[in-house]
């Protein structure tokens, strides 16, 4: 089985922190290889084209944002990064 999570939060998704379930927007779980692949490279490049930034991890960990992108964050007392990142889960 092929998942593909589309996560909203403060951080890239590499990090993992505790509770990052709560910021899943999105999954999707692909049978074949082949609709998986389809799949993730469409998401890439609309990602691509609607953020100006992009960091990879491990060829499974991909984070996208705009500078201009930011939220409040109350723990810090200040703005911070919003990352739209992409986890692969592959077989």
């Amino acid at each position: 089985m092929y998942k593909i999570i589309y996560m909203k939060a403060d951080y890239e998704p590499w990090w993992q922190f505790e509770g990052w379930e709560a910021f899943i927007v999105s999954e999707q779980i692909f049978e074949t290889a082949e609709q998986f692949q389809e799949a993730y490279e469409g998401i890439l490049e609309n990602f691509r084209q609607q953020y100006d930034n992009e960091a990879t991890k491990d060829e499974r960990y991909y984070a996208f944002w705009s500078d201009d992108e930011c939220e409040y964050c109350e723990a810090c007392d200040d703005e911070a990064q919003v990352y739209h990142g992409i986890i692969v889960e592959t077989p």
